[in-house]
């Protein structure tokens, strides 16, 4: 897991060494092992003789002869100063496959034809080491990155569908004078770009992006809108102007010199496939615990330790289960919540004693931290820095747990996508299941995602000038929806429409957590890893029919005849049989989230209102302050539950602080 940045000239204006150091020295939090930058100077018209110049942290230099055989000329520190370069890579490592210095990037394929600055892990990479081997590629390094430059070597683009992993990669074929970003087919790792005049510019982070002082950091209103009506981004656009984020499962292809930048392309099938429904639920749990075990073990791969978030909850015990087959005493991790003077629904979200109860049984060596009131202000500013890309939910809790795993582990298992794939939020697909048509069932979820006020509501959050663009969330809304599954003639109609509520939870809210899960972890100099978006596991996952998933009978129901919770996740439980006693198989679904309702409207409200209600907040130009004034007083007297809206209101506020007020 790293930290991946570069520039790519679009024209005659050469790149400048500084903009790319400060571009990576900016993401060192991503990865504190080692850093290197690569610069390349193409001939004229962009032909590929021109030389490159790599640099090296100190503590690998004087392995530079040994590492890096010559191909075409190579330029040394001296000459740098006096050189003009088109294309420059960045890399921060996190050391986390083959620790030794041979795993440096920018890596170069043995002929030096091909460089890559890559962010992730393939788990599938002993098998693709094998087959290139039986083909005639020679390995010097027994690192993933080495398998992903012989396989783009052998394959090109094709290479990408092979991939079972997350990743984010910048690979420059020096040959062809092509410069291509890719991303895994989920969206786990992040790859940000934006385009100027006279550069493309990519990073892991959107800070790295601003960093280079190229482009100037601006609101995006249109996003900005889109944010406060979802508290999400659905499309590639970010809450700053010009930089975009690269779809997943798509990759951007750069001719350096050429200022054309064509729009990106996907490389592999959409998800969901349009395979037939499994009809047979016969054989179907033993089917997932198979496949998810085999995921699991899969993504134990490494140098180093690795860990396992334990929730309580039956995902993250099912993973901590199986992984503690293979690593004897696997470290375990629980942020707990402080809940004195905590009533109604949040008394119970202290999963403690559950996790307490697995780690015993599961025999891990188990830590936990408590979070109490004060500990979302003490961290505040810190997590926004990091975050740069705001989405969804609260996420303070995420850097506590955080925290506390990279004392001990530099890689740590999360439960992410089981609940998307599974059908984990039943609430979350009454409004589809419930209309009578798919238009009906399309306005429905456009209302239900309206995650921090009505629709009728929301405008008045909003100054006049701002007013005009909210009709952009639901053009990007039926965006979404436009690439949801075909209507199936194999499913019923409630099957269908369910699958249709699945597959956008999956490709917006799922991937707007998946983004915080990153900058969470990698805050901290943390690999995470989510067993449960495994391709096999996702493709099988996505074949069962819904009704096979969840209690439908009772989802389509009358609410007020619903004596108890609807069950979600029906296949998945009798699957974790095989790992987990019953009384975590039949649990029902708690989310993970600390006790803000109360919080902020007591210890935390003092916080609360120095943010929100200072001069400089007021003074901005996006939101009307007497409502937000409003929200607050209405939040305190307990006549709505505005902790969603307050926390976004909070990091937006934070963010401008961080990245327009003080220019990186």
């Amino acid at each position: 897991m790293c930290g991946i940045a570069g520039i790519v000239s679009l024209g005659e204006r050469p790149i400048v060494p500084d903009a790319l150091e400060r571009m990576g020295r900016i993401l060192a939090h991503r990865g504190p092992d080692d850093a290197g930058y690569t610069l390349f100077r193409c001939g004229a018209g962009g032909r590929p003789e021109g030389g490159y110049w790599s640099q090296f942290s100190d503590r690998e230099f004087r392995h530079r002869n040994e590492h890096l055989p010559v191909w075409g000329d190579a330029y040394f520190r001296d000459d740098v100063s006096r050189m003009d370069f088109h294309v420059g890579l960045a890399h921060r490592r996190l050391a986390i496959q083959d620790l030794s210095h041979y795993g440096h990037q920018p890596m170069p394929s043995s002929d030096q034809r091909l460089w890559v600055t890559y962010n992730g892990e393939i788990y599938n990479y002993p098998e693709l080491r094998d087959e290139l081997a039986a083909r005639g590629h020679v390995f010097r390094t027994r690192s993933d990155t080495e398998a992903l430059l012989h396989g783009w070597d052998a394959w090109e683009t094709a290479s990408l569908k092979r991939l079972n992993g997350m990743f984010a990669f910048a690979l420059f074929d020096r040959l062809q004078n092509e410069l291509y970003l890719a991303r895994d087919r989920f969206g786990v790792k992040p790859l940000y770009y934006a385009v100027t005049p006279d550069y493309l510019l990519f990073a892991s982070e959107i800070k790295s992006i601003l960093a280079s002082r190229l482009l100037p950091a601006k609101i995006n209103p249109d996003s900005l809108t889109e944010y406060f009506t979802f508290q999400n981004a659905y499309s590639s656009a970010t809450l700053f102007e010009g930089v975009h984020l690269l779809p997943p499962g798509e990759f951007l292809r750069i001719c350096p010199q050429r200022r054309d930048v064509p729009s990106s392309r996907p490389y592999c099938d959409p998800f969901p496939s349009a395979e037939p429904a499994l009809a047979d639920a016969a054989d179907l749990p033993e089917r997932v615990a198979d496949c998810f075990q085999k995921a699991v073990r899969r993504q134990l791969i490494g140098d180093v330790e690795v860990g396992s978030y334990l929730s309580g909850g039956m995902d993250s015990g099912s993973i901590v289960a199986v992984a503690g087959k293979s690593i004897p005493r696997l470290y375990t991790f629980t942020c707990g919540f402080d809940l004195t003077n905590v009533n109604g629904i949040e008394q119970g979200f202290d999963e403690r004693d559950d996790a307490e109860r697995l780690a015993y049984l599961l025999q891990t060596e188990h830590y936990d931290v408590v979070l109490h009131a004060g500990d979302m202000a003490a961290a505040m500013e810190r997590i926004t820095w990091h975050v740069d890309d705001l989405r969804v939910g609260m996420c303070h809790q995420n850097w506590y747990a955080a925290k506390l795993a990279s004392r001990f582990v530099k890689v740590c298992l999360a439960g992410a996508g089981g609940d998307e794939l599974f059908g984990g939020y039943p609430w979350r697909y009454v409004p589809a299941v419930q209309a009578p048509d798919l238009e009906s069932c399309d306005r429905a979820l456009f209302r239900f995602w309206h995650r921090l006020l009505s629709p009728e509501a929301l405008p008045a959050l909003f100054s006049p000038d701002l007013r005009p663009h909210l009709p952009t969330a639901w053009q990007r809304f039926k965006q979404v929806l436009g690439d949801a599954p075909a209507w199936r003639q194999d499913m019923g109609r409630e099957d269908n429409l369910l699958q249709r509520a699945l597959a956008f939870e999956f490709r917006t809210f799922m991937r707007g957590y998946l983004i915080i899960e990153d900058r969470m972890s990698m805050a901290h100099s943390l690999e995470s890893r989510v067993p449960f978006l495994d391709n096999d596991l996702a493709d099988l996952a996505w074949r069962i029919p819904p009704s096979m998933k969840i209690e439908m009978a009772a989802l389509a129901g009358d609410a007020a005849a619903r004596k108890q919770p609807v069950l979600g996740k029906l296949v998945l439980r009798r699957a974790m049989e095989k790992f987990l006693p019953p009384e975590f198989t039949r649990q029902r679904k708690t989310g993970f989230s600390p006790p803000d309702e109360n919080w902020y409207r007591g210890p935390s409200l003092d916080y609360i209102k120095t943010i929100l209600l200072d001069p400089r907040t007021r003074s901005r130009p996006w939101f009307e302050p007497a409502f937000v004034e409003q929200i607050i007083q209405q939040h305190v007297a307990g006549e709505h539950n505005h902790r969603l809206l307050i926390w976004s209101l909070m990091s937006f506020e934070w963010l401008q602080r961080h990245f327009i007020d003080q220019q990186v």
